[in-house]
């Protein structure tokens, strides 16, 4: 009998998106004299954080062709929240038997990030290969496709009937804990009921579940439902159990099915024992879930937008003790911050346009404060090319203002927000950057902001640098308390933030500290970009096979 101690799901054992790679390449160098090149494709991947490249594995060997179509496909994990890069090596193959590729068989390479093949068109990307001087070495086509062991989830609704009665001065608490089986034989717990108090007859409310993490995929698999008799210091009482399978319970979408409940220990005990109640499935619905990728290949743009704080608590730029401070030797945690999120984000964007704003400084030549104003100093195109053309517009920004204050997030937020409004369909979603170094100075107006935006497509990412406590932050960041203003609450969690301070490496190395950033900065935008297309039931486009 398991035990409902830790009675929530393990997230970590449900299996994660997988994406296919198919690879083709066209006009490849001709190395072999009397015939045609006899290509292979080797894709090396490197490190979160490393600089190391490992052999990830190969294609199959193609003879005779300049333009190979490969049958062996790479599966890999995918993470949007992380940089996967990839760097796919083309040789001439001389022996089928040699495993060792040699230098003067190399047909080019080329190197890209995951992120950028499933953000391109239809999820087809064709790059050129390098690395033969003075030679054209042909193109890469990779074509990018989510797999998935199934993308079902269910909604099913339980009752009970005739229960052991447990508790002394009444009847009894009874929830549900659901298991599925490994192949070891032994289960993990993949859902909890809520409790139905006093009652032997409890009917639980519908709900909804993967069919990946119910039985990952396998339909025959056991699945195992314990039922308890909450207690409130958790020492819940075992009623007892009964087992059926995905398969099982799919066949009852058109009847009710019962299920005896039986105590492996009472039965044991009492000749006479029959059950200790019934479980009768009630309903039982399947319908497809819809993933990040499918809206990114159906057509989802996201549109990054940053805000930079330059207000006066950030130090003066040139003095090194400036947040602000860009050294010879490495970047400013601004630059950084920026960096490591920017370079995520911009695989999907298909401009790489970039609208960029600071907030908090006095402008030339007048010295008017300004809580928008545009990096670029372009007010009708704030827009920079691809993340070093937003670096290079912030550090001459810096050059030219005056830090100021206060810090006010509102104006940006509604920015935003107001270019969001503008289209809702599904095919736009807004992702604001704002890098701060404090205190905030408009809480009431920010979360006002927030509340409006949350009904909108668009996430805000806070990143907060320096030594600052960053209560106020913590308290935007609506995980635990949905944000609220003036008795609305937020539609939906649409704030993530982190202290840039907690992901720095202790070693200095600026690599991993963008890594470690990114990775748990990112991590919320594809739950947060569902949860609005779900709201607003807007499925994802088809992609055009062509």
């Amino acid at each position: 009998m398991a035990s409902p101690g830790a009675l929530e799901p393990a997230a970590g054992n449900v299996p994660g998106t997988k994406v296919e790679l198919t690879v083709s390449c066209r006009n490849l160098l001709d190395m072999d004299t009397f015939s045609k090149s006899d290509p292979v494709v080797v894709l090396f991947v490197q490190g979160s954080g490393s600089s190391e490249w490992k052999e990830f594995g190969r294609t199959e060997v193609i003879d005779n062709t300049l333009n190979p179509d490969f049958v062996r496909k790479f599966v890999l994990d995918y993470y949007f929240e992380e940089k996967q890069n990839l760097r796919f090596d083309v040789y001439n193959v001389d022996s089928k038997s040699c495993s060792i590729l040699k230098q003067q068989d190399f047909l080019g390479q080329a190197f890209v990030a995951l992120g950028e093949v499933i953000g391109s068109q239809r999820g087809r990307l064709e790059r050129a290969l390098t690395g033969v001087p003075g030679k054209r070495c042909g193109t890469i086509l990779l074509l990018a496709e989510e797999l998935s062991n199934c993308r079902d989830i269910v909604t099913m609704q339980l009752c009970a009937n005739k229960l052991d009665k447990k508790d002394f001065f009444g009847k009894s608490d009874p929830f549900l804990v659901f298991y599925r089986s490994n192949e070891d034989g032994t289960f993990t717990i993949c859902h909890k009921t809520e409790v139905v108090k006093n009652t032997l007859n409890p009917v639980w409310q519908p709900f909804t579940i993967p069919v990946r993490a119910l039985c990952n995929g396998d339909y025959d698999r056991t699945v195992k439902i314990d039922v308890y008799d909450w207690d409130r210091d958790g020492s819940h009482d075992f009623i007892g159990e009964f087992a059926t399978s995905y398969r099982e319970l799919s066949r009852a979408q058109s009847q009710f099915t019962v299920y005896e409940v039986l105590n492996p220990r009472k039965k044991c005990k009492k000749k006479k024992y029959v059950n200790s109640g019934t479980v009768t499935l009630l309903s039982f619905s399947v319908e497809s879930e819809f993933t990040f990728v499918d809206y990114i290949r159906g057509g989802t743009q996201l549109n990054f937008t940053v805000a930079i704080d330059f207000t006066a608590s950030n130090g003066m730029p040139s003095q090194p003790t400036s947040l602000h401070y860009a050294s010879p030797y490495q970047l400013s945690a601004y630059a950084l911050a920026l960096k490591a999120v920017g370079e995520i984000i911009q695989d999907y964007d298909s401009d790489k346009l970039f609208p960029a704003y600071g907030f908090g400084a006095k402008l030339p030549p007048d010295g008017k404060i300004s809580h928008q104003f545009p990096l670029n100093n372009n007010a009708d195109n704030p827009s920079c090319a691809g993340i070093e053309g937003v670096l290079e517009s912030y550090l001459q920004s810096l050059r030219t203002v005056q830090l100021y204050g206060p810090t006010n997030f509102a104006p940006i937020i509604n920015q935003v927000a107001g270019a969001a409004a503008q289209v809702t369909d599904g095919s736009q979603y807004h992702v604001l950057l704002i890098i701060t170094d404090g205190v905030i100075s408009d809480m009431l107006q920010t979360k006002e902001a927030i509340v409006t935006a949350s009904a909108l497509p668009m996430s805000i990412i806070i990143v907060g640098v320096g030594p600052a406590e960053f209560e106020a932050m913590e308290e935007l960041d609506g995980d635990e308390v949905r944000v609220s203003s003036r008795g609305r609450y937020a539609e939906r969690d649409i704030v993530q933030f982190v202290p840039f301070r907690d992901y720095v490496d202790d070693s200095g190395n600026q690599v991993l500290s963008m890594a470690r950033l990114a990775k748990d900065v990112l991590a919320e935008i594809p739950e947060q970009l569902l949860s609005y297309m779900k709201t607003r039931d807007i499925k994802p486009r088809r992609a055009d096979p062509k």
